[in-house]
């Protein structure tokens, strides 16, 4: 694994250096768009909408566009001039029961792996976490966003999972939440009851992705039956091979008509004329 980030948890009077790695990945099989008729990727180009014109990296800012149409443009010394006191510090605020965390508001999760000199620390952090039976919450910068997240134990490693904002979060609002809709006591039995008999204990290894073991066995059943398609050159490029080929197909074909048309003309001056 690649870290991310590197910094300290700031703890009490504790500064844990850590470095920050992905804990999760998606295994979907890669697909790309490409052109039915011959396998050939598809490209997407940056173009302005104004003059139609592709435009390089080093040519694209970013802008906030506001009432009317006009953009006001942000450049890099902008963004470095916010205040970002988090940048490289995982700065724990408060601890809270997990159970008060609605899963609504985490988004992606993070191992941290202590440096060497701050494996003690890192430690004792794990087992008071354990003990406590709480989690940290906690404010840090990555990417240039400050971000708010909680840090608890997962498998013996601190485990940070950044958060969503409150102002986030959608509050639900459908017709049906106005609806007076009555359902009796013997009705939720009944429901509970189904619940009970299908309740177990949550195993993730009894579940596994049937979509992308069907997609798996119906691309090596293509490949096993040659339904393959060969990707040429670029239309450009095949372009030019085809038209120096044809060059060189005619210049010979050229010499060749020359060459006969000589040979016939000195055949018609050896034989000799009014026989």
């Amino acid at each position: 694994m690649r870290a991310v980030w590197r910094g300290t948890i700031g703890y009490g009077a504790f500064a844990i250096p850590v470095k920050v790695y992905g804990a999760t990945e998606e295994n979907s099989i890669p697909l790309n768009q490409v052109h039915k008729t011959d396998g050939g990727r598809i490209k997407f180009r940056k173009v302005c909408e104004l003059d139609n014109e592709e435009v390089p990296l080093e040519d694209i800012a970013k802008g906030y566009q506001v009432p009317g149409g006009d953009v006001v443009m942000l450049t890099e010394d902008d963004f470095a001039s916010l205040p970002l006191p988090n940048a490289e510090t995982i700065e724990i605020h408060s601890f809270v029961p997990l159970d008060q965390i609605d899963p609504i508001y985490f988004t992606k999760s993070y191992y941290l792996e202590p440096e060497p000199q701050g494996t003690k620390p890192y430690v004792l952090l794990v087992e008071a976490l354990k003990e406590s039976g709480k989690v940290g919450i906690v404010r840090v910068a990555l990417r240039q966003k400050e971000t708010l997240g909680a840090l608890r134990v997962y498998d013996q490693t601190l485990l940070l999972d950044t958060m969503l904002w409150p102002d986030e979060i959608r509050t639900p609002d459908f017709p049906f939440q106005y609806e007076d809709i009555t359902v009796t006591r013997g009705e939720v039995r009944a429901a509970v009851a189904l619940i009970d008999e299908l309740a177990s204990d949550f195993e993730p290894r009894d579940y596994a992705d049937s979509y992308r073991e069907a997609l798996e066995t119906l691309i090596q059943a293509k490949i096993e039956g040659s339904d393959l398609l060969q990707p040429t050159e670029g239309v450009q490029e095949a372009g030019v091979d085809a038209l120096l080929a044809s060059l060189r197909n005619s210049l010979l074909a050229a010499d060749k008509a020359k060459a006969a048309a000589q040979a016939a003309k000195r055949a018609n001056e050896r034989t000799p004329q009014g026989r």
